[in-house]
């Protein structure tokens, strides 16, 4: 069978293990859940019309039972998240690093499904606030599932397990009065933080524009922990695990995520669901940092820290394969939220290291299911079972599916001649690696972990000057909300073991002092790779409005939405309302948002097309008016043909406007503002202005 064969043939079958548990009502009769057909469900049994409910109406207390207990506990973390369906494409072999089946063949395909989330709100918080984004990857493989329980950012606050529900605490809502939802912004937070400096560096990466994603599928993922890849001849390496977006790392200000929280508290889900509808699949690079097993202390850094990433110009990171989301789930509670992810749950060829947050783990996922998900049968849920068959002497418990004939479960056995067996190594069975364990048992962390700024620091170098002044805008914001006046002062204290300049600009924007003394850097190094500004930049799935009222420009409107097309993007016609408008040439058009529901928070740039009347109209709109200022305010792209320009001239953008009488010739350009005056020189105007969308941000423009 070929690897496109099993591929089809590992998806077909787990599409049909959902399709077996899929119920469609479209036409069918209503029943009760026995089956039993209903006249009503309107009205209770009574005695009487104006009676009391009889206790013998079995059909509304089956409906209300059921009622009472739709819900189940939500994640203590990872609360609310989002999830799709798609595949992993292998570019290149593995076979030389590891005996994972799914890593042997180019162009084989694996089943996958991933779950994005974020880390400290509860279910019902907002999708933009400022925190950790988890990404985590289910492979349905011909050896079993294998889950890849990762974040988007590569490190995480704490070195060991047992510091984990310290932390959470610390982060969550505060128990006397459950304030703040879904922030850091508090108390309870930067104390942990200033008496735990190990997580100097995670607090760096979450203070940065890594933790307001632009969206789902504009952020990387990474593995977090240190693993190992195991090939055919017990040859082990360290590796770290990564998905980077093809369509590049970009971020929200925090402004903006802080208003489309209230905007469009959905906005990262929304903009997923509707990515895979319209058929532009969200697509992941996955690539691996592998280190041979006799360097592991050829590093100033330890390879075990949770809290130290591997520099990219270190250790490179090599492409393997290509991750596609391309279905949305058919129920959100069936797959997203009952989806039960465990880094433990792992296949031959890959194994644990001795990481000690990642040892931890290893029992806190499957025991958080326990509870959640009704017993130790969650595995049976549709979502989480494996392709591969499943054959042991596991039986009963709540919510058991699989129903086993005749009396045997047990190993060893005669009644079943052993049945079922164990298997081989050779033959696919795992086995643990045989790595040499020698000491003491101790409750102690090695020297090799006592390093926590160096790296912080790194991060901070890496920066560019516009990221460095939002990670300085983060600080004013989460730790200005604290009201301990000498807690917010050990901030300061400590972050000036980071990079004294920021502990100096954290103090001028809190009231505290500047750090007593500075301490100097302990790097002067710097990563590229950690700075969103060396991403991807293309205009692909960006959103832009189009403002139009009745009299605009027919001709640039269909242009601009030819170029955007051709481009990847999408252009969507804004107007007052969803009344039907005309342009100049008695063209209908009716638009597809207003400005009331909509708003330049939802969008990536903003155009407006030439046309007296309709640019007459959007000046005297207070609403019109604000959209451009909102645009112009989070440095995205502006652009305007012709009389279009006059309505930026009655905005803020008329201090970036170029000389009209000079953009008769060619398109002019200043700080993302695009402006054309003759339509003769439309089509390379809309260029210019799709080039513009394509670099995300103007940051110099930004205020």
């Amino acid at each position: 069978m070929s690897f496109s064969d099993t591929f089809q043939e590992n998806d077909q079958k787990k599409m049909k293990q959902m399709e077996a548990y899929r119920s469609d009502d479209d036409g069918q009769a209503l029943t009760t859940d026995n089956a039993l057909k209903l006249t009503s469900t309107d009205d209770s049994l009574k005695a009487g019309e104006r009676g009391p409910t009889l206790l013998e109406d079995f059909h509304f207390r089956e409906k209300i039972t059921h009622f009472d207990h739709e819900r189940i506990p939500e994640r203590v973390v990872h609360a609310r998240g989002f999830g799709a369906h798609g595949y992993f494409e292998l570019y290149e072999s593995m076979s030389e690093y590891t005996k994972a089946d799914f890593l042997q063949v180019p162009g084989s395909k694996t089943p996958v499904f991933v779950r994005f989330s974020t880390v400290v709100g509860s279910r019902g918080s907002a999708d933009t606030v400022r925190d950790v984004r988890g990404f985590a990857t289910k492979f349905y493989t011909e050896s079993g599932n294998y889950d890849i329980v990762g974040n988007n950012i590569p490190i995480f606050f704490i070195q060991d397990a047992i510091k984990f529900p310290d932390l959470i605490h610390a982060v969550k809502p505060e128990p006397n009065n459950e304030i703040p939802q879904a922030t850091t912004a508090h108390d309870t937070f930067w104390d942990f933080v200033v008496n735990a400096p190990e997580t100097a560096h995670m607090v760096m990466w979450a203070m940065s524009d890594r933790a307001i994603p632009k969206s789902f599928r504009m952020m990387e993922g990474f593995g977090v922990n240190t693993f190992r890849l195991i090939n055919a001849q017990d040859k082990a390496r360290f590796v770290k695990f990564h998905w980077k977006p093809l369509l590049g790392v970009h971020s929200l200000m925090r402004d903006e995520a802080q208003k489309l929280s209230g905007k469009d508290p959905d906005y990262h889900r929304r903009d997923i669901w509707d990515a895979i509808e319209q058929g532009n699949y969200p697509e992941y690079e996955f690539g691996v940092q592998m280190i041979e097993e006799d360097q592991e202390f050829d590093f100033d850094f330890d390879l075990l820290d949770p809290t130290k990433l591997w520099p990219e110009e270190l250790i490179p990171v090599k492409i393997i394969g290509k991750m596609t989301l391309n279905k949305n789930v058919d129920n959100f509670f069936a797959e997203t939220e009952q989806v039960a992810f465990c880094p433990a749950n792992i296949v031959p060829g890959i194994d644990f290291s001795n990481d000690p947050l990642l040892q931890g783990r290893l029992f806190s996922y499957e025991d958080t299911q326990l509870t959640r998900l009704g017993g130790p049968n969650f595995r049976e849920i549709p979502i989480n079972r494996p392709v591969a068959p499943v054959h042991n002497n596991q039986r009963d418990g709540m919510h058991r599916m699989a129903i086993h004939p005749g009396p045997v479960s047990y190993f060893p056995n005669s009644l079943a001649q052993n049945s079922p067996s164990p298997v081989p190594e050779e033959e696919g069975g795992f086995a643990h690696y045989a790595q040499r364990i020698d000491g003491h048992a101790v409750r102690a962390r090695s020297e090799s972990f006592r390093d926590h700024f160096s790296q912080a620091t790194l991060f901070w170098n890496s920066m560019s000057a516009a990221e460095k002044e939002h990670i300085v805008d983060a600080f004013h914001f989460e730790v200005g909300s604290v009201k301990d006046v000498n807690l917010k002062q050990r901030v300061v204290d400590m972050f000036a073991s980071v990079a004294p300049e920021l502990a100096v600009q954290i103090a001028a924007g809190i009231g505290a002092k500047p750090p007593a003394q500075a301490v100097p850097k302990s790097t002067q190094a710097s990563s590229p790779a950690l700075s969103q500004e060396n991403t991807i930049k293309t205009a692909r799935t960006r959103k832009v409005a189009i403002l139009l009222e009745s009299g605009f420009c027919t001709v640039s409107v269909r242009n601009m939405l030819a170029e955007l097309k051709a481009a990847g993007a999408v252009g969507e016609t804004v107007s007052s309302s969803l009344s039907e408008i005309s342009g100049k040439d008695g063209t209908p058009l009716k638009p597809d948002k207003d400005l009331t529901t909509s708003g330049a928070l939802l969008y990536d740039a903003v155009y407006v097309p030439g046309g007296s009347d309709h640019v007459n109209v959007l000046k005297q709109n207070h609403n019109a008016r604000s959209f451009i200022n909102e645009a112009l305010h989070h440095a995205k792209t502006i652009g305007a043909s012709d009389e279009g320009a006059e309505l930026l001239q009655a905005t803020d953008a008329a201090a970036f406007l170029p000389d009209l009488r000079d953009a008769q010739a060619a398109p002019q350009i200043f700080q993302g503002v695009v402006v054309v005056n003759g339509g003769s020189t439309l089509q390379p105007f809309c260029t210019a202005f799709v080039d513009q969308l394509a670099m995300h941000r103007h940051w110099s423009r930004a205020n």
